[in-house]
């Protein structure tokens, strides 16, 4: 068993500035992980954006708190706490805090199945 909480020095010290406008932090990579990439924690203040951007995984991003728009491909959709945004590998994809709170994110990547 492995558990790691977002503020143990070994998260923490994989603090990184996400996509120009959030901050990041690795909670779990490949390093244990089997099938997934990595499961990290983001933080995007009040009117900052992650630029666009394509990984060559898939993601699902859970807003923990907060909200905004977000553009995965060609679809724009207002998104807020509580949404599960799908994003397949390869799709470009953006998200823009336009509320007056930090908007927190949970990320899941993992390769597509062959």
């Amino acid at each position: 068993m492995i558990v790691r909480n977002i503020d143990d020095p070994e998260v923490l010290a994989t603090t990184y500035r996400a996509h120009i406008g959030g901050t990041a932090r690795m909670i779990m990579t490949s390093q244990f992980l089997k099938s997934i990439e990595f499961f990290a924690y983001a933080i995007l203040p009040p009117g900052n954006r992650l630029e666009e951007h394509v990984d060559p995984v898939e993601e699902i991003y859970y807003i923990l708190r907060g909200g905004g728009i977000m553009k995965v491909g060609e679809d724009m959709k207002k998104v807020k706490e509580r949404d599960a945004i799908w994003i397949p590998a390869g799709a470009p994809h953006a998200l823009e805090n336009h509320t007056t709170e930090e908007t927190e994110i949970l990320v899941i990547a993992a390769y597509p199945r062959s």
